[in-house]
């Protein structure tokens, strides 16, 4: 800065700059002399600046960074290079402020730096360039998106990450973009590596920061992996992951980015590719030097190979690991009508409250499933109108594989009439609409639906020959069947030799079991027919458990009821779920009682099934013993 321009910027003369500077100032008044000094000072003003000719070697590099302390080691890279080179580095500090960055380039100018290695705070920096070129001061600028920017390849890293996943056999990957100057790079590499490998990216897995949809696709397996552009977010994922009982790289992979100066994380133990801040603070300066001393840029782009420092959070995906529950059956729009008495013959009542869900047993029982962190598939039919769009819409939600969901023409989406009595009690009026659509040979056509099934759940309220074909497809391919008879007479004896469990309440068992004198008496008819275990439900009495080996009863937990048509459901799916996580039948389904009378505490079915955190909470409370490790 000259003496003009400090004159101009402090509104006074250029002789009354000169007074001041050289303690000439007696006739000047106070306050401009302090305004002046002021200026002079956030712009390192030195009279003798002009003493110095233009173009003369000083061996010294300005380096202006936003944040000197997020980047110690780049400026540990500049430093380094400097020295080895024999210059001396000038170092100025912006923070976020452009007026203090135009000072700071002002200041290193006076002092006629051979070059400048500069971090711009903004987009708005760029109009700071012309006053560097006046002054004929070569610059690298870095950090930035400014077209002649130097910058940390993080697409590349971004890549790396995302392949590294893909190499273990990943095609649900997910990426936090999360607080880093590069982020929006590290994206795009993320990006390249999904298209490179064919796998579909899908917006919704892209995400700025941990929230609940995230922890809800890794709790039900939609996603098997995560990559993260920054180390203390991948961290809080880490142990929000391990909150949920989760165990990393068993239910999900995660690799991230972390900074070399970072300790070890003894902790948490992630997989991470380390950031090359010094040898990038190293290329910086070297390639200032090099244009000062050859006059051109003789150095290519900065490229420094990552390499993964452990595989500690980097497995094969969930599902090639682990089994699945896949579900077959009914399909509707639940229509509820809340009374004070249950309507009968010749009787007219008025509801007090009416709602409409998403619902059939069938997705009762995959959402409830998902929610408790399965990877679950459907198979069912819908009619091709607008509530089909209400149920895919509600699915996709839920992460519930809807392949095997279809749209049938000429066909309603089946309909429930449910009507929920003060004390909880319900009557059920079922609409079966495109429900009846649903034949043998679909469930063939969907065989590969049933491909690393660990239970099937079925429900009779699909035509009985589809539920056989069911059971009998479920079985060839290794999968527990699970079958809730509905609104149905005897069950053929071909199809009783295909259920591993069958869980029907007292007036199922009376409608399927007839000739048998009493609950104990029908459960061992079954049992002889071929059925693994009967689950007799008994509401507020609990359940009645028979296998061919032994019988017992298990209590009720004790809950208010508000709605209790969705207690079967949540049983099953509770029961189905942790049976396949390794425990015992017992255990199973005192977990499943638990469930279901968490449900049947609240309004509807699929808004009363709980989520695995909260069921474990709840059962913590009440019998922990039931959660401890195999």
């Amino acid at each position: 800065m000259n003496i003009r321009e400090l004159a101009k910027l402090a509104g006074v003369s250029a002789s009354t700059v000169s007074k001041i500077m050289n303690n000439k100032d007696s006739s000047i008044s106070p306050s401009t002399r302090e305004r002046v000094l002021q200026i002079a000072k956030q712009y390192n003003y030195q009279s003798y600046s002009s003493l110095i000719e233009k173009g003369t070697t000083t061996l010294t590099l300005g380096v202006i960074f936003r944040d000197t302390l997020s980047m110690n080691l780049t400026l540990d890279g500049i430093l380094h290079a400097a020295q080895n080179a024999g210059y001396t580095i000038l170092l100025r500090e912006s923070g976020n402020d452009p007026e203090r960055e135009a000072q700071n380039i002002s200041v290193l100018c006076s002092h006629h730096v051979d070059g400048l290695i500069w971090e711009f705070v903004n987009k708005e920096s760029e109009r700071n360039i012309p006053f560097v070129e006046k002054n004929e001061i070569p610059a690298v600028i870095f950090h930035s998106e400014h077209g002649n920017a130097v910058n940390i390849d993080y697409e590349e890293l971004g890549h790396q990450a995302a392949q590294t996943l893909a190499d273990a056999g990943h095609t649900a990957i997910a990426c936090i973009k999360a607080p880093i100057p590069g982020r929006e790079a590290f994206t795009a590499g993320y990006r390249r590596c999904l298209f490179e490998n064919r796998i579909s990216l899908e917006e919704d897995l892209v995400f700025d920061q941990i929230d609940g949809p995230l922890m809800q696709k890794i709790a039900s397996h939609t996603i098997s992996g995560v990559v993260s552009a920054h180390y203390e977010t991948a961290a809080r994922l880490y142990d929000a992951v391990r909150k949920l009982r989760y165990e990393l790289p068993y239910d999900v992979s995660l690799v991230s980015l972390r900074n070399e100066s970072m300790e070890p994380d003894v902790l948490r133990q992630l997989s991470t590719f380390t950031i090359p801040h010094f040898a990038y603070g190293e290329y910086l300066c070297q390639r200032l030097i090099s244009e000062i001393e050859k006059g051109e840029t003789s150095l290519q782009g900065f490229h420094k190979t990552a390499l993964l420092d452990s595989e500690n959070t980097v497995g094969i995906p969930y599902s090639s690991r682990s089994q699945k529950i896949t579900v077959v059956g009914s399909i509707n729009i639940d229509n509820y009508l809340k009374m004070d008495a249950l309507p009968r013959t010749g009787m007219t009542v008025s509801s007090s409250l009416s709602a409409s869900y998403v619902g059939g047993k069938a997705v009762n029982q995959a959402i409830g499933a998902a929610k408790l962190g399965q990877r679950v598939s459907l198979i069912g039919r819908l009619g091709n109108d607008v509530d089909s769009d209400t149920v895919y819409r509600a699915l996709n939600i839920m992460n519930v594989d809807s392949l095997g969901v279809k749209r049938c023409s000429g066909y309603k989406t089946g309909q429930a009439y449910i009507f929920v009595q003060r004390d909880g009690d319900s009557m059920i009026s079922i609409l079966s609409g495109a429900n009846e659509a649903l034949q043998p040979q679909d469930i063939q056509a969907s065989a590969r639906v049933f491909e690393n099934t660990a239970f099937c759940l079925v429900q009779t309220e699909i035509p009985m020959e589809t539920v056989m074909e069911t059971c009998r497809i479920a079985k060839a391919h290794g999968a527990q069947t699970i079958l809730k008879p509905v609104a149905c007479g005897v069950l053929p004896e071909e199809l009783l030799r295909h259920v591993d469990i069958l869980v029907p309440n007292e007036t199922e068992l009376n409608a399927i079991c007839p000739g048998a004198s009493d609950l104990e008496a029908q459960a061992a008819h079954l049992i002889n027919a071929g059925v693994g275990t009967v689950i007799v439900t008994l509401g507020a009495k609990g359940c009645f458990v028979k296998t061919a080996q032994d019988a017992a009863y298990f209590p009720a937990v004790p809950s208010d009821v508000v709605d209790a048509s969705g207690a079967a459901d949540a049983f099953i799916s509770a029961l189905a779920s942790y049976l396949l996580e390794g425990r015992s039948l017992h255990t199973a389904v005192k977990i499943a009682s638990h469930a279901a009378s968490f449900a049947i505490a609240r309004e509807g079915v699929t808004p009363a099934l709980v989520d695995k955190n909260t069921l474990e909470s709840f059962v913590m409370q009440r019998e922990p013993e039931l959660l401890q490790t195999n």
